[in-house]
């Protein structure tokens, strides 16, 4: 690959990201939601290695390995039964996304998120001794730069970050936090600092919230790191889901979640607004988390095709703002083949008896609280009933 990803930023390069593997593949069969762990870059590699494909296709430049929560301590927990070590399912995952970078001008990033032994409030030993496990294979396996992603706290992904530094490799952090800062009140402002002051190069959040959430607490961060007097350079990975009615815990709380968020699903003209909104905001790392498919980021990167030059191979079957449709056979649904129809559509639901915005659940339980301890056995059924019945009285 021609140069690293701080030699992109630093000249000023867009730098644009994938979509989000976990749910990508929970919706082809290959993942289950619930553990949400990523063993089919072992069981299954032919699927994790064609979504790498659709989405180098699409425009990606950052191949990141498919080792969402495979730490051991998250393999193991709540019953969850494995086949794989954590370290089988991340060489598998590295080698994948190295395969397919190689296909094309990408980076492979490999990635730590934060652990359940942070949740059942473990010393910053354990927890640092789950990330370095991890990290033994990135090093074996040379990917180009290391991602801290899917942070709650920003306590744990300081620690996560410290332990990433250590080789020498270039290091980006993610927080899963909004506007309103991370689980305990930390601002995002105050976070970026922490982050960058333990060395990481690259700061943002992903997940959890919509694009348009995600650019606003990235500026603040921004912000933040600026008035302290740091240099940073700045990413985004959100939701490809509207969340306007969100708390800060993020879509995880709405009712929805996960089974039943298609409605709330960005269109692509959605992704160009996105992709316009992180770049006006100084943000050259762009991408997506849970929710962005391919087409997503296809979107992303015709939106920024004026900036960086070219189009990306897969807009060879898609025209500019619905220019495709051109050929259609229907005269009507040729008078679409403009921006200016796409760009002002209103799209409706089609689901007449539902609000357009729902009530999060709100429990308030973070780090700390006993319902948060986790456990390598199964929940039991006394467990469940007494969530259900929490539940119910919310």
């Amino acid at each position: 690959c021609s140069h690293g990803i701080l030699a992109r930023l630093d000249a000023g390069e867009i730098v644009i990201g994938d979509g989000g593997f976990v749910f990508a593949l929970e919706k082809r069969g290959y993942v289950k939601a619930g553990p949400w762990t990523p063993e089919a870059a072992a069981q299954y590699p032919e699927a994790v290695r064609q979504l790498h494909r659709e989405f180098l296709r699409a425009g990606s430049n950052v191949m990141q390995t498919f080792t969402f929560y495979a730490s051991d301590d998250k393999l193991e927990n709540r019953g969850n039964k494995q086949s794989f070590t954590g370290a089988q399912i991340n060489e598998a995952a590295c080698d994948l996304a190295r395969e397919v970078a190689n296909e094309g001008d990408a980076l492979v990033a490999g990635g730590v998120s934060q652990t359940p032994s942070y949740l059942s409030c473990k010393s910053e030993t354990e927890v640092k001794a789950i990330f370095k496990k991890q990290l033994d294979v990135f090093i074996k396996k040379d990917v180009d730069f290391l991602i801290a992603e899917y942070f709650e706290h920003v306590e744990e992904a300081v620690w996560a970050v410290e332990v990433l530094r250590e080789t020498g490799k270039p290091v980006a952090a993610c927080l899963c936090i909004g506007p309103e800062g991370d689980m305990h009140g930390v601002s995002a402002a105050e976070c970026a600092v922490r982050l960058v002051k333990a060395g990481a190069q690259i700061v943002g959040v992903n997940c959890h919230f919509d694009p348009m959430t995600c650019v606003k607490a990235v500026k603040m961060m921004k912000e933040g790191v600026e008035k302290a007097g740091l240099k940073a350079h700045y990413m985004v990975q959100p939701l490809a889901y509207h969340t306007p009615d969100c708390n800060c815990q993020g879509f995880i709380d709405l009712p929805e979640f996960p089974f039943g968020l298609e409605p709330r699903i960005l269109t692509r003209w959605d992704m160009h607004k996105y992709a316009r909104e992180a770049y006006n905001a100084g943000i050259l790392f762009i991408g997506g988390c849970c929710g962005f498919e391919p087409y997503h980021i296809r979107a992303v990167a015709e939106e920024l095709a004026p900036e960086r030059g070219f189009l990306p191979a897969a807009s060879e079957k898609h025209g500019s703002w619905g220019a495709g449709l051109e050929m259609h056979t229907k005269p009507w649904v040729r008078a679409r083949a403009r921006r200016a129809y796409w760009e002002n559509l209103r799209p409706a639901s089609g689901r007449p008896q539902c609000p357009s915005m729902s009530h999060p659940d709100s429990w308030g339980v973070t780090k700390g609280d006993s319902a948060l301890l986790q456990q390598k056995e199964a929940t039991t059924q006394d467990q469940l009933k007494q969530l259900f019945d929490r539940s119910t009285n919310h």
